[in-house]
Formats: structure tokens, sequence, C-alpha cells
């Protein structure tokens, strides 16, 4: 499968693995390769953003023993609105760019915001085990910041001595979207998770 489409297309392997070895020079690769919302979000995104969803949603069964279904609605939900949180996030980046002297691209935000995802989203495997979960988003998420912070002045045309500025408004705006889609995914699952165990209530008490 490749990332984005035409005789030149780097693989998703090869681009994962660019972009968690060699960042750097791999932005280059990104900032100049053709690409459309579309084949990010199907080439590349949608892909490994599900590796986290269903390592959780496997974690959430065999380790904390969540209900099946709630455990699936969870992971559903959580990879939808992660896949909305990008767009957003991206959709600031594009909007913020002129006041850091960079250019609007609202393809090259997309481009930045998700390849610079990468190392967090193939953490998420260790999902699976909650504990080592925590560690690897944590560590996954922190290099992922490096890689978007070496990617800004590659994909946003801004100036290098203003890249700092850009990458700590980004982070800030970044940090508030996923904290309101966390907050709308807590509060999904809380009334999801009072209606399934309800249903299962009153099943239980049908049978008695």
């Amino acid at each position: 499968m490749s990332v984005v489409g035409g005789a030149s297309s780097t693989s998703l392997v090869t681009r994962v693995q660019n972009m968690i070895m060699k960042p750097a020079a791999e932005w280059d690769v990104v900032a100049a390769e053709p690409a459309s919302v579309g084949s990010i979000y199907t080439g590349y995104a949608m892909i490994l953003a599900a590796i986290p969803a269903i390592a959780s949603l496997l974690g959430s069964i065999l380790f904390v023993h969540t209900n099946p279904i709630l455990a699936v609605i969870t992971a559903v939900i959580g990879y939808v609105l992660a896949l909305v949180g990008l767009y957003i996030t991206a959709f600031i980046v594009n909007a913020l760019a002129p006041s850091f002297g960079g250019a609007q691209n609202q393809v090259q935000a997309l481009k930045l915001v998700a390849y610079a995802n990468t190392a967090a989203w193939v953490a998420g495997v260790l999902n699976i085990i909650p504990i080592l979960g925590a560690l690897a988003s944590l560590v996954g998420g922190i290099y992922s910041l490096y890689v978007l912070y070496l990617g800004l002045p590659k994909l946003m045309k801004n100036p290098a001595d203003k890249t700092t500025v850009y990458f700590i408004v980004t982070l800030v705006v970044a940090v508030v979207v996923y904290a309101v889609i966390g907050a709308v995914v807590g509060l999904v699952i809380g009334l999801l998770a009072v209606g399934v165990l309800g249903a299962g209530a009153v099943a239980t008490g049908a049978v008695h």
C-alpha cells in the first residue's frame, strides 16, 4: 500500500520507518510529494490510528475484563474522534501559519500532524498491556512532538527563528483539542456504560 498516489509513492512501512528513524530527512520527502486530504487519511492516518484502538480493545477485554460490547464501542468512538482531532489540529496549525511567517496549506498541515503522530500510533500497540501502554504512550507522544518540531519549518515554511514559538502555540492547541476530545469520549462512554450495564441487569432480572 502506498501513502500517496503516483509512481513515486512511498510505501506505508517505509514511511513509518523513516518517520521514526530519520524524521528530519523524511520531512524533506514529505514536503515535496503530492498528496490530498483523502490520501493522507486512507493511506496512512486511518491505518496507523487503528493500532492503539485495536490494542486498547484487546487489552480491555483480556486484562481489564471490560464488557465486550462496551469495549468495542469505546474503541470505535476513540478511533473516530482521534481522526477528527487530527483534522481539527491541522486546521488550526494551518490557520496559525501566517502569524509565524509561514504559508497556509491545509494539505501540508495535515501531512505535518498526521506523520508526526507516527511514533505515538506505533507505540500504541503496547496498549494491549495497560501498564505498558501508559508508558509507551508517554514516550511515543514525546517523540512525536519532537518530530512535529522538526517538520514545522519544512512543511509550513515558517522562518527557523519562529519555529519554537509556533511549536509551543501548536502544542497548546493540540492539548486543548485532545482534552476536549477526551472529555467527550469520557462522557459518551460513561453514558454507554450505564446503558449497557443497565440492560444487562434487566436481562438478568428477566431470566430470574
